[in-house]
């Protein structure tokens, strides 16, 4: 079994979409994704009701989901660790301990845009339209995650 993991972080706007945007392209048979987020803020919590709202209006449910903190066990935990940013790359590269940890850690919009180092914004701050954007861009990496994986 093939296990994912999704780094934002708080864990409750961009991880959390991308955890259940994954989910829905993948086999759960065969596949494991969770969500984490580098900071403790919101531990416990669901997903921001705008991520809820955004994710349902595509037919999926997130509200099962509750943000927690990634932690050094998650790189034995995960196969993959797909993180929303550089901020979090830095943060979860500076956890690692081995060679082998630190390649588990990918840049998620690397899989739309292999030549850069694209970051999905945080719409923490912002209105339902970066929600949107945020989800479009996660949906289009999900992807081609989910057909890679598929084919191995």
């Amino acid at each position: 079994m093939k296990k994912i993991l999704m780094i934002c972080l708080g864990n409750i706007c961009r991880s959390p979409l991308a955890e259940g945007i994954l989910q829905s392209k993948l086999s759960l048979k065969s596949f494991v994704v969770d969500s984490a987020g580098t900071a403790d803020y919101h531990v416990g919590e669901l997903p921001d009701r705008r991520s809820i709202e955004v994710a349902k209006k595509y037919g999926i449910d997130i509200t099962n989901q509750r943000s927690r903190k990634f932690t050094k066990a998650d790189f034995d935990n995960f196969d993959i660790i797909f993180v929303m940013d550089k901020s979090n790359y830095d943060d979860i590269v500076a956890m690692s301990e081995t060679e082998i940890q630190q390649k588990k850690v990918k840049m998620i919009l690397k899989e739309l845009y292999p030549d850069e180092n694209r970051n999905v914004p945080d719409p923490y701050y912002g209105g339902g339209q970066g929600f949107e954007n945020v989800y479009k861009m996660l949906d289009g990496a999900c992807k081609i995650i989910a057909s890679k994986l598929e084919q191995k």
